[in-house]
């Protein structure tokens, strides 16, 4: 994550305690991502390479060492999780027709949309190969449940796709669906391998699905402020790809018929050749949209804080606070 000074240091902080483990995942996914086939392997060596937040492997890391150890089943649902998470990439770039995903051509582009598709299923399928190893049916269940529930969202983003009535409740929901139900999998996950009891599981679930509902819509803010070249793609996507995302959910609540109307054309054209994106910047700012949207974030980012706050202090309680705040400050 691009962070000022004192985000660097507390993001180093995180590392250093659970550092050798994010290596053996970095270790597993290269192992697991040979297949027999050389598209499947390409894409993953691509999307590997670009680098990532490893993100949901870091939360299922932390909860776990939260909890106890879950040994060598957290490094392979840590894998597991972020194998997932690169598959919903692969396919949201080929629905999304995505130019760029973190500043290289994305898969569909080098490969073409039949290859990713498939390519995306194959990570699938390895994700929940590696899961069965676990034996474990609670695993499988929150594997099956959050994975179901993304691509619910998925249809439900398509359904909604170029619409200008979208109400800040369907599009919670469409956050929850799609990243806050993967963020709360991760912490579960991580709790279940380390023996943790049903409450501290949900516990940690739902400080997870908050800090995810916070990490989406800082994602919807850095859509409209990020600058281009720290993004990894170009800024203004969503709206451009036919999505009404929080920011101006909110400045069209109050906005004049003739505001809509740039809104309303971008979504209906795909492109800013009408209307440049620094018209819709202009309204998202001027109406309050990009300012509440990050207030609401940061409410969700307090809930998750006061739920982690009530385990017991150690590294990994504060690592998991620190999270909260790092989501909120990040620049891309």
């Amino acid at each position: 994550m691009a962070l000022g000074k004192a985000g660097r240091a507390s993001a180093a902080g995180i590392v250093s305690l659970i550092g050798e483990d994010l290596r053996q995942v970095e270790r597993f996914l290269q192992a697991e991502g040979e297949a027999p086939v050389e598209a499947i392997t390409g894409i993953a060596r691509h999307l590997y390479a670009g680098g990532g937040k490893r993100l949901r492997p870091t939360l299922l890391l932390l909860s776990s060492r939260l909890i106890g150890d879950g040994g060598a089943s957290a490094i392979r649902l840590a894998a597991v999780v972020e194998l997932i998470h690169t598959a919903t990439l692969v396919h949201d770039d080929v629905i999304d027709g995505a130019d760029t995903r973190r500043g290289q051509p994305s898969p569909n582009v080098k490969w073409g949309n039949h290859t990713s598709v498939l390519a995306g299923d194959w990570l699938y399928m390895k994700a929940f190969q590696i899961a069965l190893r676990e034996a474990n049916f609670h695993v499988l269940d929150l594997l099956i449940a959050v994975t179901q529930l993304m691509v619910e969202g998925e249809l439900i983003q398509l359904e909604r796709l170029g619409s200008i009535e979208v109400s800040e409740n369907d599009y919670l929901d469409l956050v929850s669906r799609k990243t806050a139900a993967l963020f709360a999998a991760c912490a579960r996950l991580g709790a279940t391998c380390a023996g943790a009891g049903g409450n501290e599981e949900e516990r940690l679930g739902q400080y997870a699905w908050n800090l995810g509902m916070a990490f989406q819509l800082v994602d919807d803010v850095l859509d409209f402020t990020a600058a281009e070249d720290v993004l990894g793609k170009p800024v203004g996507s969503d709206l451009k790809e036919g999505k009404l995302t929080l920011p101006l959910i909110y400045a069209l609540e109050g906005a004049a018929a003739h505001e809509r109307e740039l809104v309303a054309a971008v979504l209906a054209d795909r492109s800013y050749d009408r209307v440049p994106f620094r018209a819709v910047l202009e309204l998202a700012e001027s109406r309050g949209g990009i300012r509440r949207a990050l207030s609401r974030a940061e409410q969700f980012a307090e809930a998750a804080r006061r739920i982690i706050r009530e385990f017991p202090p150690s590294p990994y309680q504060q690592a998991l606070s620190t999270l909260t705040t790092l989501v909120i400050e990040r620049e891309y």
